[in-house]
């Protein structure tokens, strides 16, 4: 049964990965942690911010009004050097998203074909948003620095982490395991940050 003595927070994604990655980031943060499924909340939220941070906050902002509960978002994307940070957090509506991540990975590297390895330099950064509900925000970033491989490795993670090469590790975020992904991510790192302040609040 679950620890009632805690207060709820809402994963505000209905991002079945995400909810299991934010879930085992943040097991240690002194709050239940709970999907929308959870509280029956079905919500869309359009992302209509240019940064990070403002979607994330979005985001978290609409799932707490809806549940009346503390709700964490992030919003996260890959900035690649050689395309001036693209796609960055406008990928949505710059043209990099395919039909699925098999597409979203042969639209980029397609676009760097020509790239030599030391031009493919990138990094994945993440920011984090709890939305209370008397109103406060608190917001946390995170980011990893890697390289664009020519073609995808490993079965691990989700988007773009096949293609992304840790340099000091030779392997792609998809060939970590989900503790060694979460030790290095930027997700990992951001919600590290965050689950400190969450801690400091219960």
């Amino acid at each position: 049964m679950p620890n009632t003595s805690k207060p709820k927070l809402l994963i505000a994604t209905n991002n079945l990965d995400k909810v299991s990655e934010l879930r085992d980031l943040l097991g240690d943060c002194g709050w239940e942690v709970v999907s929308p499924a959870d509280v029956s909340i079905t919500l869309d939220v359009e992302e209509t911010g240019t940064t990070y941070a403002e979607n994330a906050r979005i985001k978290a902002e609409a799932f707490s009004r809806a549940s009346g509960l503390a709700a964490l978002a992030d919003d996260s994307g890959l900035e690649v050097d050689a395309l001036d940070g693209e796609p960055g957090a406008m990928h949505h509506v710059n043209g990099w998203d395919g039909r699925d991540q098999t597409e979203r990975i042969a639209i980029l590297l397609t676009a760097m074909l020509e790239l030599p390895k030391s031009k493919r330099t990138a990094r994945f950064r993440a920011v984090i948003v709890v939305a209370l509900p008397e109103g406060r925000l608190l917001e946390e970033e995170g980011s990893c620095d890697g390289v664009i491989a020519t073609a995808p490795s490993g079965d691990g993670g989700f988007g773009y982490d096949p293609v992304f090469v840790l340099p000091d590790r030779g392997v792609t975020m998809a060939q970590l395991s989900p503790a060694e992904k979460n030790a290095v991510s930027h997700r990992g790192l951001a919600a590290k940050k965050m689950a400190d302040r969450l801690r400091s609040l219960v």
